[in-house]
């Protein structure tokens, strides 16, 4: 193992690991926030062969201990950039999805589910959670831009502004909704 880095060779890591990070910032958001919020044992299998992937294309063929040290650092420097980004209201929309109603007055808004990339169970695998032993008992139920779900029950208001940046909460019947 080598523990050196050529200034070409670290330059390399730098570019494909800015060029990688973007890239899966690009891909989470096309297929959407629930990517990594909760996984199961399929998505985590895909989370550490897409991580296998990422650190091979970083790393190259012979990687070392420095350009691994030098993957990290600026991983974690994109992280710290795009978190001071995101306190920009307008850099924090385009990067992350907004987040979306999936169920309205015990309704399953099947066409959202599918905007989403979430399956039925899944939302039923929620409810659960939550605490919800039926549809009727559901306000709304909204996947946020973190890819978690929050679950609103019947018979509780919400402040508009709770819910202003939520696509397709025009759904939600006015009494769900405080005026």
């Amino acid at each position: 193992m080598r523990l050196g880095l050529r200034w070409d060779d670290a330059a390399t890591v730098i570019v494909s690991t800015v060029c990688l990070y973007l890239a899966f910032l690009l891909m989470v958001r096309v297929v959407g926030q629930r990517t990594f919020a909760t996984m199961s044992s399929f998505d985590m299998a895909t989370t550490v062969a897409f991580g296998a992937v990422m650190g091979r294309a970083v790393l190259g063929y012979t990687p070392t201990l420095s350009g691994g040290l030098l993957g990290m650092v600026t991983l974690l420097a994109m992280q710290a950039i795009f978190g001071l980004l995101r306190r920009s209201r307008r850099v924090n929309r385009t990067l992350l999805s907004p987040p979306v109603l999936l169920m309205a007055d015990g309704t399953v808004l099947h066409d959202n589910l599918r905007s989403a990339h979430v399956v039925e169970d899944e939302l039923r695998q929620k409810l659960r959670l939550s605490g919800i032993h039926r549809y009727e008992d559901v306000a709304a139920v909204i996947l946020e831009r973190t890819g978690a779900v929050s679950v609103l029950r019947r018979g509780e208001t919400v402040a508009p502004e709770m819910i202003s940046d939520v696509r397709g909460r025009e759904l939600l019947a006015a009494h769900n909704v405080e005026s």
